[in-house]
């Protein structure tokens, strides 16, 4: 532990001391691109209709030439596109005409707002509207008019949230030409400093039958359009209004839900309310908080001796979920959203949350606070959230975090758990031109917390992490090398950490060449990935892993291929039940096996992948596949299925385990979408249907009608069947109106 204190020292130090540029860091790159927007007469309007027909369109500046990204870094596109921007006091308007010299190749199936688009063409852009090249807002569409966007928080990589949903429309259209689009955000969707007539701005456009990405700027491949540092200018930009800087979101929802014969028919209301105290920093406030429309999550079997992580879904948790990210890649995370309002997967009602997230000069700033009513045997809770970080250099941070989790005795007549304390900080020192071009990065961290047993005698130590990495993340050559110590009764009350008692080091090296000689293949990959994982009690070694992707080919078509090979040893101090009655006994295992797996295309109207896995497992052998398969009949119908079978043989005993899940999608336009799973897995013997009818009447309004059953298998004397465990449906309705 000792020589890891400077881990904590580093950061701490470095929040108190002053903080200004070193000589020679991150040198500013050559002038940024730029271009004018045009202001639009007192009596001009534009005709939303996807078609740049208006008379402003041919006064306003072009934004300029694009530059290929993909496949070659600095090429000429072979497909010219035209972007143009103009604006009125309350709205900003992007057209855009992209030229295809085969119209009958463009591909725009996907409708469903915030869908990823990586089987269409598509057209992208970011906002810098504080011209800070550290946040922005994202957006983006394709020839189907989809609407896509979310927030953007830039400093060592890119973190996107795509839960932000801005009110803002597209309209597309088709030609000879190829298709166009016109888009109208208006002002009050958007945070921004007045003061400026300048923001930062960037587009990326996407043709998907070459695999074809170009950049208006940025296009090199360790910069690209989520580094908004490297984004152009959009200048000429004055008098917009912003209003009032409030938003009111009402809800009401209905539902009737049977579980195990037990009917219930609940019915509530709620309201969001969201006001901007500053040009860069906005209150939230959310009352009577509900979830009714957020998606089960996709079931996972665990073969493994630790819990599985699953991502929040939960759209109030999500939204500038980025300003709470703590020291991200580097296995910490003393604060998980998951923790609120969720028990064992099932839902605790939150009585409310609120929240304060933005800028206020070089910081970051993050802050929620969430009560949540009683549930079982649990009382009352009050969790607290705070989260700052310093902006310094060009792309480099230093910051804190604070959690705090309050629960109240059950009844009120008990004495309540003390309350349970995280604090931690991390550094992350980041250069976009180590070596005139490569990115380079250095990472450390320390989190603690305090001891909930007031009779406590665990150590500092064995209640904190601390841990350090350096990061290499390049085109052609990656690496990285990172070492963390978790002490042995660190478990941070709203934190997630699957293990404890450890300390790892973990280098790795990749090396991807672009085969010139190969014209088939975009890009091949080679990497060694080494682990060894240690009890921090005697050092004794627990886990080691080599794992090696001995091929892996991306093709110019999209397609890929990888062939890997993995090694492990692994050390049980303890009994392990891998399945139900299963039990592995302590002792020294090493195992390793062999992967091969392939994946074609997403653009195609029938794609898939598949993968087998096969060789040594823990004391005997085991063999995986992996099967999906996506058809995208017309455009807007998707119908996918996944299988995963698992068949181990261990003298302990056999077992083998399936999961299958089917989803399905039809979306009539970019504001109606029917969406549905069914999920299935041997080891609960559960079967799953979720389906969310989502119409989106206005920009910021939404209708959701939510259905979901679930049924359990039950062997019977004379016959198998599944039988209804619970079913229930929802209504919700929700208005946005800002002033």
């Amino acid at each position: 532990m000792r020589r890891f204190r400077f881990a904590s020292a580093v950061c701490l130090l470095a929040l108190l001391a002053p903080l200004s540029p070193v000589a020679g860091q991150d040198d500013p790159a050559a002038e940024p691109r730029s271009f004018r927007a045009l202001r639009l007469g007192p009596d001009e309007t534009i005709e939303l209709d996807g078609v740049l027909t208006e008379a402003a369109w041919d006064r306003a500046d072009p934004a300029g030439e694009f530059i290929q990204q993909e496949p070659t870094e600095g090429g000429a596109p072979t497909e010219p596109t035209e972007v143009y921007v103009v604006y009125s006091p309350d709205v900003l308007y992007i057209g855009a005409i992209l030229h295809d010299s085969d119209p009958s190749g463009i591909l725009g199936h996907q409708k469903q707002r915030d869908q990823g688009l990586g089987g269409d063409d598509r057209f992208m852009w970011i906002l810098d509207t504080f011209l800070d090249g550290r946040t922005g807002y994202f957006f983006e569409t394709n020839p189907a008019g989809l609407l896509g966007d979310g927030l953007m928080r830039a400093s060592a990589g890119f973190g996107l949230s795509k839960q932000w949903d801005g009110i803002w429309n597209v309209k597309t259209a088709r030609g000879d030409y190829g298709w166009s689009l016109e888009i109208a955000i208006p002002f009050r969707t958007l945070n921004f400093d007045p003061s400026l007539d300048t923001w930062g701005i960037n587009f990326q456009r996407t043709v998907r039958r070459k695999q074809e990405e170009m950049l208006w700027s940025g296009h090199r491949r360790n910069q690209g359009l989520f580094r908004s540092i490297h984004a152009g200018r959009l200048t000429g930009l004055e008098g917009m209004s912003q209003g009032l800087g409030l938003e009111v979101k009402p809800y009401g929802a209905t539902a009737w839900r049977e579980v195990d014969e037990d009917t219930e028919v609940p019915a509530d209301v709620g309201f969001d309310l969201n006001y901007n105290l500053t040009p860069s920093l906005k209150a939230a406030l959310s009352v009577n908080t509900d979830f009714a429309e957020t998606e089960v999550d996709r079931r996972r079997v665990n073969l493994t001796r630790f819990p599985l992580f699953f991502p929040e879904q939960r759209d109030f948790f999500l939204e500038n979920a980025s300003l709470f990210t703590f020291s991200p890649v580097n296995g910490i995370n003393p604060f998980f959203s998951r923790t609120i309002g969720l028990i064992d997967g099932k839902a605790v009602p939150i009585i409310f949350g609120s929240r304060l997230t933005g800028q206020a000069g070089p910081y970051d700033l993050g802050f929620l606070q969430v009560r949540t009513d009683a549930s079982g045997e649990l009382g009352a809770e009050d969790l607290t959230v705070g989260r700052v970080k310093r902006n310094f250099w060009r792309q480099s941070t230093v910051g804190a975090i604070y959690t705090r989790r309050a629960t109240g005795a059950p009844g009120g007549d008990e004495l309540a758990p003390i309350d349970r304390h995280t604090l931690g900080a991390d550094l992350d020192l980041f250069t976009s031109t180590f070596l005139g071009d490569k990115n380079l990065q250095l990472e450390s961290f320390y989190v603690w917390h305090n001891d909930p047993d007031q009779a406590g005698t665990a150590s500092t130590g064995d209640r904190s992490a601390r841990g350090v990495r350096f990061n290499f993340p390049n085109d052609i050559w990656r690496a990285h090398i990172s070492y963390r110590e978790f002490g042995d009764e660190f478990r941070p009350a709203m934190g997630f950490t699957p293990r404890n008692g450890f300390r790892r080091a973990q280098p790795t090296v990749a090396w991807a060449p672009r085969p010139a000689w190969w014209p088939a293949v975009r890009q091949m990959e080679f990497q060694v990935f080494y682990e060894n994982l240690r009890r921090l009690v005697d050092n004794e070694l627990e886990t080691e892993r080599i794992n090696l992707t001995l091929l892996q080919l991306n093709f110019q078509s999209g397609d890929s291929f990888s062939v890997r090979q993995n090694n492990t040893f692994e050390r049980l101090d303890r009994p392990f039940e891998i399945h139900d009655g299963v039990v592995l006994p302590v002792r020294e295992y090493r195992f390793s096996h062999v992967g091969i797996e392939g994946r074609t295309a997403s653009q195609r109207k029938v794609s898939g992948n598949v993968g087998f896995d096969r060789g040594q497992f823990w004391s005997g052998n085991g063999a995986s596949i992996n099967a999906g398969i996506s058809i995208r009949p017309v455009p807007g119908v998707t119908v996918s299925a996944d299988l995963r079978h698992v068949d181990v043989d261990l003298p302990e005993g056999a077992f083998t385990t399936d999961l299958a899940r089917v989803s399905g999608a039809w979306q009539a336009s970019p504001w109606v979408s029917v969406t549905g799973n069914v999920q299935y897995d041997t080891v609960s013997e559960v079967v799953g249907l979720f389906t969310r009818l989502r119409w989106i009447l206005t920009p910021g309004s939404d209708f959701y009608l939510v259905y979901t059953q679930n049924w359990q298998y039950e062997p019977l004397a004379l016959r198998d069947r599944f039988v209804t465990l619970s079913r229930g449906a929802t209504t919700k309705i929700n208005y946005t109106h800002r002033f």
